[in-house]
């Protein structure tokens, strides 16, 4: 087997996690980091508790707060500029995907330069970079623990959504402290949750996957599945929102290392045309595409199904895949997850993109690796079908 697996050097879970923050910084030698957040989380009481500690030990820190859902080109170079105007020596990014994935490009495109453009995929951003630790306040991106950043691209003719990916991509430290999503609203928590499922299941399913991602894989899936529910309807559970925070967390190990598939890769462009949030998009597809894709790996999505709970032992590949797909289709009606059209974009808008949807799928890699590979029509009826 010829496999590189990548991972941060250091990560901290637990409640309270995040209270060991200048222990980390003084393991990466770092003493004047630039927090990159959003405008929310700046102005919320959640920000003191990561700076509180920072404060506390004496650690001198500035704030770039300009981070937005599906971060684009704009951000992160406002974000670039404030880097060169200071003399910080580390990023710490505090929020979710979001954040995460513009420090990841403010970081490449400091230490690289060009444009975001020149950095997606095929093209990989292997360079040094300021030391980089990631602190999730959702469950659901894993980008805390990743080689990969999304930026859509705000410039070109046409918006979007840019796959980069590299080892400048990959978190020095990730601080996983479950406490920080005790007040996350029901939405939220339901879309990241989805979010995280589906980098497990596509993980394991990949054809990239290797013995280390499929018992990441795996691992998040039993943690993930029979908790999101709970973590949604009693937000304060603790051990609903743990193992949520862990189970994303091996999650973003796994794909990070078999890389995602055919759902990535038809959601991107739905949030770059129609600003779905990510993981809501990830919902919408993932039933659909799973019963297209089910076919060409039956032993692997029974026995996801069996890891979530959702199909028994006793039960063949067969019924195992049936009750899989029965199973994220009833968690969708569960978590009032909406289709396109019953969130709201408009049908003829949509249906008039669906080959650029499509081609733009096809384009950034991810379907490639999807057990059944498919073309670009049949990624035009699986975006028809998801519209509702």
């Amino acid at each position: 087997m010829d496999l590189t697996l990548l991972t941060p050097t250091r990560i901290l879970a637990g409640g309270g996690a995040v209270r060991r923050l200048p222990e980390v910084l003084k393991h990466l030698g770092c003493l004047r980091p630039l927090v990159v957040t959003d405008h929310f989380l700046s102005r919320s009481p959640l920000l003191g508790r990561l700076t509180a500690p920072l404060d506390a030990a004496g650690i001198r820190h500035s704030l770039y707060p300009d981070c937005i859902s599906d971060p684009t080109t704009e951000e992160v170079r406002t974000g670039v500029e404030v880097m060169g105007a200071g003399d910080f020596d580390c990023l710490i990014a505090f929020g979710g995907g979001s954040p995460m994935d513009t420090a990841k490009a403010m970081n490449i495109l400091y230490a690289g330069g060009g444009e975001m453009r020149d950095w997606k995929v095929p093209k990989s951003a292997d360079l040094p970079v300021l030391p980089l630790v990631c602190v999730p306040t959702t469950a659901g991106t894993g980008a805390e623990v990743t080689k990969f950043c999304v930026i859509t691209d705000a410039e070109g003719e046409v918006h979007e959504k840019m796959l980069i990916m590299g080892a400048a991509c990959l978190p020095d430290a990730a601080i996983i402290d479950y406490e920080l999503t005790l007040d996350l609203p029901a939405r939220i928590t339901a879309d990241t949750g989805i979010d995280a499922i589906t980098h497990a299941l596509e993980a394991y399913v990949s054809v990239k996957a290797n013995p280390y991602s499929d018992a990441m894989a795996l691992a998040a899936l039993g943690q993930l599945f029979p908790n999101i529910r709970t973590a949604v309807r009693e937000p304060h559970n603790a051990a609903a929102r743990e193992a949520m925070m862990l189970g994303a967390t091996l999650a973003g190990l796994a794909f990070s290392n078999a890389s995602v598939a055919l759902v990535h890769g038809m959601s991107r462009p739905i949030g770059a045309f129609f600003h779905v949030p990510h993981g809501l998009s990830n919902a919408m597809l993932l039933p659909a595409v799973t019963a297209f894709s089910a076919e060409a790996a039956p032993v692997r999505y029974a026995a996801a199904a069996r890891a979530m709970g959702c199909a028994g032992s006793g039960d063949d590949d067969a019924a195992a895949i049936t009750c899989l797909i029965d199973g994220l289709a009833a968690l969708n009606a569960d978590l009032e997850v909406p289709t396109p059209r019953v969130w709201g974009i408009e049908e003829t808008r949509f249906l008039g993109l669906v080959e650029t949807m499509a081609a733009q799928a096809l384009a950034s890699g991810s379907p490639a690796n999807n057990p059944k590979v498919p073309t670009a029509e049949e990624i035009a009826a699986l975006y028809r079908r998801c519209f509702g």
